[in-house]
């Protein structure tokens, strides 16, 4: 079976590249060779915004899995870098859906990532696929990108789009920036810690990507979290107990306001989402607990710093 990545370079491509059986074709913006990440086959060069990408990259192909996208929390949100975060996410899947529509032999699924921002912040809700799209700059862009995803749907291709919660990796995302904080007993909740955290083991994340394109029976939205959301203080109480570190340091609300400008309302929005149609369709969880997850993640980087 011939399988396409987008975004194969990053967190959760550089590990659904190693799971899957065969060597994908990556369409990757990467220039150097260091940069081809293990699990790869042929590695073709892109530019999401430039147009779509050669035909000859996609034809064969009948799973394509898209996971590109600018990172989004990292630094101030000023207006290049929330035109960037869009369009690569927005603009790329449209040119990638263009290649798809030229194809004569389409793939029978394209699974397509996509975030719990669409939900915005909701405070204590409880958000399933069902849930109506959320408020602000997150939900804007992830309402958007799903529709370019979706249209696929006219060119015969079954699309799902992942939306996707904070991955837990100590390679990178949320987990691995709070790491350096934690470890040194600086770390604590973020504001007010109320927050619910819509966290997922990086293990689960691919699992789900994967099921999605097995499963024959889901389309449309997939929320990519674990099923048991925490509150942010709960979360930092327990990234402490897995660190055998305090966590008695909060970061108060005005302090992330000054630090990062906007992008600190992504820090502090609460999304209390719940993976209802995975569940539904059989998908077992690997990490469905957060202390089981974080002692999965943890333990053995300290077992190997010990030895």
């Amino acid at each position: 079976m011939r399988t396409v990545v987008t975004g194969g370079t990053g967190l959760i491509g550089r590990v659904l590249l190693r799971r899957l059986p065969d060597p994908a074709a990556v369409l990757s913006r990467a220039e150097k060779p260091a940069e081809r990440p293990a699990g790869a086959g042929e590695v073709v060069r892109w530019d999401p915004l430039a147009g779509p990408p050669p035909p000859q990259a996609l034809r064969g192909a009948e799973v394509v899995f898209n996971l590109m996208g600018e990172p989004a929390a990292e630094g101030r949100w000023t207006a290049d870098r929330k035109r960037r975060i869009r369009d690569s996410r927005v603009v790329g899947t449209r040119n990638l859906v263009a290649a798809l529509a030229g194809l004569d032999k389409r793939p029978r699924v394209l699974v397509s990532a996509s975030a719990v921002g669409f939900y915005g912040d909701r405070g204590d809700e409880l958000l399933d696929e069902r849930s109506s799209r959320g408020e602000g700059f997150l939900a804007d862009v992830c309402v958007d990108w799903e529709g370019e995803a979706m249209a696929a749907e006219r060119l015969g291709i079954r699309v799902v789009c992942v939306r996707i919660g904070l991955v837990m990796s100590t390679e990178g995302g949320a987990l691995g920036k709070m790491l350096p904080a934690f470890r040194l007993g600086a770390g604590g909740r973020l504001g007010s810690g109320r927050q619910w955290m819509p966290w997922i083991h990086v293990d689960d994340v691919v699992g789900l990507l994967l099921h999605a394109a097995a499963q024959d029976s889901l389309c449309g939205p997939l929320n990519g979290t674990a099923p048991t959301p925490v509150t942010n203080a709960d979360f930092s109480a327990a990234l402490g107990r897995a660190l055998h570190r305090p966590a008695l340091l909060p970061v108060p609300a005005f302090a992330l306001k000054a630090a990062f400008g906007e992008m600190s309302g992504m820090l502090m929005a609460s999304q209390r989402a719940l993976p209802r149609r995975a569940l539904e369709s059989g998908y077992a969880f690997a990490h469905p607990e957060l202390d089981g997850a974080l002692r999965a993640l943890l333990e053995p980087a300290v077992a190997a710093t010990a030895a």
